[in-house]
């Protein structure tokens, strides 16, 4: 047999643990124990197969300061000749270990080249002694676990459940559940035609095997990308019935990442699992998009909240609109912004020419859309009276038409009702009284009151914010830019305006009260600012001042 050679990788810090100068000694770490009479797993120069040994005692060098272990070793199958497996008249199980009798290993070893215990059910069954192998090999065991190490190529899973998911316990519950945002419909109602607009234009550009750039806007909670991911999934249905070609989705996301450049990362990493630098990956996107390839199929990308890729020399936007465009490209760009004349706004000409005139805006939810999607998500569940749906859509219309909002306000409710009524089960339907109290806490919150409570001048810096991030397209601005928008509301308002000083401390009183997020890096007329609550929240707070 070949000689054992322990060695040690990793430092491991041992002690002594009981009295000293008895035999039974152990040795303690801040992972394991070991005591004499366990079987151990010893590092040697395989990190996946360590070697198998039964501790037999624990002794100090000399010095005391070396600690030693006095082992009896065992083979595992792998380490065991060919011609002695043929000796044993069986087939021995892969986690198969034996007694080992030669003298070839050194029987005392550095006790910190341990890597801990391992459980091993001996067999000493007639039938497993081979009188054969007793110079060698003898004994059979059973090797239970090999390696105490975690795999380098683990999978984490998900146990199973042990208790089956609770059920709702009334209709509220499930009307709760049912009006949650992160809850798939069944269908999207109110979006039939922008819908049927997506999926002709991808469904083309699919089958030609052509790239092409369509521009999706409209304010938030209109169901913009919802709409993309069910053209996406009837697209894949159609594919996997081979009624269209095979295309590959991609979706990145502009509030995900930290830095514009980061999408070429991202993009390339999704296409080919590579992770390399942006600058890199820039140049690998170039070279796949430009070059012709065998069997290329067509690339779905879907850039949500595109203004924050925006440059100083918009590149990033330049590129992912024209590659596109390129003859071997097969790419078709889905990109969503909040504004619908964004690149009007912020693109410059030649960035403005390649995204091209495929534009599609998604308007406002109107009440009766807003009243259609709450009685769709409810599905026939009888929860909410006829008025009080109608309230909360014509508030919410009224505002902003988010589709989110109009959920949170519904679910909200419920709560309220169901902790109104004595018992819960004994709850009744959600009432226009329970809807207006979710409208008073959902609307009245301490940043509301805190707008409320502003001065005038500070009430008009808020408007001006909202104004300079309207007609930049983007949700941050510099202080001039603000400033010059607050004179000009100063003026409409037939006020005074203020000196620049003056306008400079009511800016930090709001970013004090956190009504703004003001750059703290600097305190001059090129301080970014942007908003700390929603634009319909100012917009609702200032509402009553303004009438």
């Amino acid at each position: 047999m070949v000689r054992y050679f322990t060695r040690l990788r990793v430092r491991r810090i041992y002690k002594w643990g009981g009295r000293p100068y008895i035999f039974d000694r152990k040795l303690k770490s801040y992972v394991t124990t070991v005591t004499p009479g366990q079987y151990i797993l010893i590092e040697g120069n395989d990190d996946e197969y360590p070697f198998v040994a039964k501790l037999l005692k624990l002794f100090g060098d000399e010095s005391h300061k070396q600690k030693k272990a006095l082992v009896q070793w065992f083979l595992r199958l792998s380490e065991v000749p060919q011609n002695k497996k043929l000796l044993l008249g069986r087939s021995p199980h892969p986690q198969e270990i034996f007694y080992y009798l030669g003298r070839a290993c050194d029987d005392e070893i550095n006790a910190e080249s341990i890597l801990g215990t391992v459980h091993v059910r001996q067999d000493n069954s007639p039938a497993s002694v081979v009188p054969e192998l007793r110079n060698s090999v003898c004994f059979p065991c059973f090797l239970i676990q090999v390696t105490p190490s975690t795999p380098r190529c683990a999978t984490p899973c998900i146990p199973s459940r042990t208790v089956p998911a609770r059920q709702p316990g009334n209709i509220l519950e499930e009307a709760r559940a049912r009006l949650h945002v992160s809850s798939v419909p069944e269908s999207l109602p109110c979006r039939e035609q922008e819908f049927q607009d997506i999926y002709n234009f991808v469904e083309s550009k699919v089958m030609d095997g052509t790239g092409g750039c369509m521009y999706i806007s409209g304010v938030p909670g209109t169901g913009k990308t919802a709409t993309i991911h069910e053209v996406i999934r009837c697209l894949q249905h159609a594919s996997d019935m081979d009624e269209i070609p095979t295309f590959r989705f991609i979706e990145i996301n502009g509030m995900k990442m930290t830095d514009p450049h980061q999408a070429y990362v991202q993009i390339l990493q999704k296409l080919t699992d590579q992770k390399v630098t942006a600058d890199h990956a820039a140049a690998l996107l170039e070279k796949r998009f430009s070059n012709p390839a065998p069997k290329k199929e067509t690339t779905v990308l879907l850039v949500d909240e595109l203004d924050l890729l925006w440059t100083r020399k918009q590149n990033v936007m330049y590129n992912l609109f024209d590659w596109p465009t390129r003859r071997h490209a097969r790419l078709v760009v889905l990109t969503i912004a909040n504004t619908m004349d964004l690149p009007e706004r912020i693109m410059i000409n030649r960035v403005a020419s390649r995204l091209g005139l495929t534009r599609m805006s998604f308007q406002p939810y109107s009440f009766k859309q807003l009243q259609q999607i709450i009685t769709s998500r409810l599905n026939k569940v009888k929860a909410f009276e006829e008025d009080a749906l109608q309230l909360v859509s014509r508030k919410v219309a009224a505002l902003s038409g988010d589709a989110r909002r109009c959920l949170d306000i519904c679910r909200r409710a419920t709560e309220i009702c169901e902790h109104s009524a004595s018992h819960p089960s004994s709850a009744g339907l959600v009432k226009m009284s329970h809807v207006m109290e979710a409208l008073d806490e959902m609307f009245s919150s301490s940043y509301i009151t805190a707008i409320r409570c502003a001065s005038l001048q500070e009430q008009l810096f808020l408007r001006a914010v909202i104004a300079e991030f309207r007609r930049l397209g983007l949700e941050e601005a510099t202080f001039q830019q603000v400033f010059v928008q607050h004179r000009t509301l100063s003026r409409v308002e037939g006020l005074q305006p203020i000196s620049l000083s003056e306008g400079l401390a009511v800016c930090q009183r709001l970013g004090a009260c956190r009504l703004l997020l003001l750059e703290a890096s600097r305190l001059d007329m090129l301080q970014r600012v942007r908003l700390n609550v929603s634009q319909d929240d100012v917009l609702y707070a200032l509402k009553p001042v303004r009438d």
